[in-house]
């Protein structure tokens, strides 16, 4: 054996160092976005840092489920709605209408488990489907949930719905504030992305990935499909309930609106612009359609602004169906094609495999 090959064998068979592990972008990132508040203004901290992050949340919970499951949900944002709707009722506002007062260390909790449980009933619902039929089930579910709010004065305030919703103050913070809130909004975002990280490497990340890949050769050799499926939308409601709850504390409010069919789409067009298969496409989708929204709309005005979302997201998955991640999986170095959490081909193959030795 050459020197050369020599080495070549001992670099592939050493153990990989942390940086390796993590991966050199999600270290330069994270600097960054630690640093942000140090030169960014007021604005930039909440408006468009802590606001992408929110959408990107619920979108996340998207991903997981259509990039690691295959099931394309337009009911994310009612999930979040129901969280939202959570903490106007049990926590406290200014409409006169319920407000219960608990603390905030327990209605959160609450509004994120409700909105977890709300996300497994509708998943128990959908499963049952697939492809296009899951779609437009979801997408029932979204407008009937829409129109039941809007119609329902007693619980959810109709169509003025709740307002003067608050963060806490904790240890003298009031997370309100841009440079506390922008922080939260980031605890969530890592510790959502870590979590998604991890487990599409777990044996249920993996199965749910085989499920998705051939749903019947799995089931034939005895996972429960359907319990699968059911407990990611649960995982799925979790994520988006927490991005709920932080886009209540960012509007300050919550009503119908915020739970319609044209935010439900936004969500499918975030992920879908960031690439479904990658758990850090959501942000960067969200940071995109946040940034558009902020700077666009007073360009080409609000009449023609979903115009030119449009044509975005056309030209986007027209260039590259995964999107904009996918232009990195297909050009970037070729030593980390998924440095960014992408699901690589054959690996849901290997549960399948293992469990039929």
């Amino acid at each position: 054996m050459t020197g050369t090959s020599l080495g070549a064998a001992l670099t592939a068979n050493r153990p990989a160092n942390w940086l390796e592990r993590i991966g050199i972008g999600h270290v330069l990132l994270a600097i960054f976005l630690l640093v942000y508040p140090a030169f960014a203004s007021d604005f930039f901290l909440t408006q468009i840092g802590g606001y992408s992050m929110t959408l990107g949340l619920v979108a996340l919970s998207l991903m997981l489920l259509a990039g690691y499951g295959g099931m394309v949900s337009l009911a994310q944002i009612t999930v979040a709605g129901v969280a939202g709707y959570a903490v106007a009722i049990l926590g406290v506002n200014n409409s006169g209408v319920h407000g219960f007062g608990w603390p905030w260390w327990l209605h959160v909790p609450v509004a994120i488990l409700v909105a977890s449980i709300v996300s497994a009933l509708i998943g128990w619902i959908s499963v049952r489907t697939a492809g296009i039929y899951t779609i437009m089930i979801t997408l029932a579910i979204a407008t009937a949930c829409f129109y039941f709010a809007q119609q329902n004065y007693t619980l959810f305030n109709g169509f003025p719905g709740y307002n003067g919703l608050k963060p806490p103050e904790v240890f003298g913070v009031y997370w309100r504030n841009p440079v506390p809130f922008y922080y939260l909004c980031l605890a969530n975002a890592v510790v959502a992305y870590a979590a998604v990280l991890y487990g599409r490497r777990s044996t249920f990340g993996l199965s749910l990935q085989a499920i998705r890949d051939n749903p019947r050769r799995m089931r034939a050799i005895g996972f429960d499909v359907t319990a699968h499926k059911v407990f990611a939308w649960w995982i799925a409601g979790i994520i988006a309930g927490a991005g709920g709850v932080l886009l209540v504390w960012f509007n300050g409010r919550i009503s119908p609106g915020t739970i319609g069919v044209g935010p439900a789409i936004n969500i499918l067009v975030i992920a879908i612009i960031g690439g479904l298969r990658h758990p850090i496409g959501p942000f960067l989708g969200a940071l995109i359609v946040v940034l558009m929204q902020t700077f666009a709309i007073d360009i080409v005005g609000a009449e023609r602004f979903n115009t030119l979302i449009g044509l975005v997201f056309l030209a986007i998955v027209f260039a590259s169906p995964d999107g904009i991640l996918g232009l990195w999986e297909r050009f970037g170095p070729r030593g980390d094609r998924d440095g960014w959490g992408a699901p690589k081909g054959g690996e849901p193959g290997k549960i399948v495999q293992q469990r039929e030795d």
